[in-house]
Formats: structure tokens, sequence, C-alpha cells
């Protein structure tokens, strides 16, 4: 698994036995020493499109470059081809998924986008989904959800996912409830994101689409914002008198 941590420092003993300061080293790659800073630290990886720059002012190859973070086999080939601008979809599939997400937090979303409509062609889990979601842009998403697997969904996978789910997304994994391809009860999770499927619910039940329980996910809905609502006021009255 690629490390940032032995990264940093492996850019750091270059830098050293070159005899440059992080000043001398940032203006030769047009950046600021914080930068540099950072990255010899650990605490942020270099935009992939300047690997090529760093390995060339140690006079290394990107492959040790990359090598020195410790990647899996697959983490190097992923990291290597989007230095070099290869168009990697065709190429991915299931077995690549935790390599991506290991190194998710060190691509760019419109690169990882590409990754991502590949790897729909396969359906992937939805769990994977869950871990790109913070780094791969709405219309990404929708593909993944549309072709994904979701036997291991559960309320709390979908509610780590869902703040970062649009409309779009939204509607794909209601279209899955009513179905019946996915539990009643995962509406609980969606109603605070997505109260625009209030009255679909009710219809649904109405006609038979959802068992009439979901009914009761809307009243305790109901009646916990109501609750919320209620306190409010009570603590800014009181604020007010005090």
């Amino acid at each position: 698994m690629f490390d940032i941590k032995k990264f940093g420092a492996y850019i750091s003993r270059l830098r050293k036995k070159a005899d440059m300061t992080q000043s001398e080293l940032a203006e030769r790659l047009n950046l600021t020493r914080q930068a540099i800073s950072k990255y010899e630290c650990g605490d942020s990886f270099p935009d992939i499109s300047i690997l090529i720059e760093v390995a060339d002012v140690f006079g290394i190859t990107l492959d040790e470059l990359i090598s020195s973070g410790h990647p899996t086999e697959k983490e190097a080939a992923i990291l290597e081809s989007a230095v070099e601008g290869q168009d990697l979809c065709s190429e991915l599939d299931k077995q690549c998924i935790s390599d991506i997400v290991n190194i998710a937090p060190l691509l760019k979303p419109s690169l990882l986008d590409k990754m991502a409509k590949g790897l729909a062609k396969h359906g992937i889990d939805i769990s994977s989904i869950v871990s790109l979601a913070e780094y791969i842009n709405d219309e990404a998403v929708d593909k993944l959800l549309e072709n994904a697997t979701y036997d291991t969904i559960n309320e709390n996978l979908l509610e780590r996912l869902i703040p970062f789910l649009d409309g779009n997304s939204i509607s794909i994994i209601f279209q899955k409830i009513l179905e019946g391809d996915l539990d009643y009860r995962l509406i609980r999770i969606m109603l605070p994101y997505a109260e625009y499927i209030y009255p679909q619910v009710e219809a649904a039940v109405l006609y038979g689409a959802l068992n009439e329980k979901a009914l009761h996910i809307l009243r305790d809905y109901e009646s916990e914002n109501d609750r919320l609502n209620i306190m409010a006021k009570e603590m800014k009255g009181k604020n007010k008198n005090g």
C-alpha cells in the first residue's frame, strides 16, 4: 500500500543528498517552499503532473520515485500510467478497486472520474463507491451506482455515502427501493437529504409498491422535526429573555 510518509522522506533524502534547500527545490519546480515542506513531511502529495519533473531534478527514473512509497504492483502501474497520460479505463477491473481506493487521495477528480467510468462497466460493490465518493464528481458517482452491486448495503453504509450524493444518485437508490431490490427502511437515512421523496413514498405505499411501514418512517421523521423545531424556539426564547 502506497505510503505518502515514506515517499516524502525519500524526496527529503534526495534533496539533502543534492545539497539543495527546500527553497531551491521549490524554485526548480515552480512551487513554494511550504509545498516542498509538506511533501517531505508526508502532509500532502505532489500533483501527478510534476512527478516526472521531480524525478528529472534528482536524476532518477519515474519508477524509482514512485517505488519509494512502497506501492503495490497495481498502485505503481496506475500512478505511472496516470503520470504518462495513458488511458486506463479499458484495463481496470474489480481486482483494481482496493488499489484505486488507496491512492484516490493522491489523484485529481478528473483522473479518478475516468477510472470510475471504466470500473462502472464491471459493476463494483456499493462499499467501494462509499470509499471513492468523496474524491470523484457527481457524474462518476451516478455511473458507478447505476451498475453497482448492493449486497453489502445497510443503514450505516448509506449514512456514510449519502452526504456525497446529488439528486440523480439519490434517485437511483430510491428507485431500487421502489423496485424491491433494497430495504424500504433505508428511506429513513435518505429523508434528511431528500425530503422531496416524501410524496413519492406515500404514493408508492398507496399503490402497493412499498410496505405500509414506510409511512411510519415518514411520520417518525415528521415528529422528530417538530420536536427539534419546538426545542429551537424554546432555546431562542430563553436566549432572548436572558
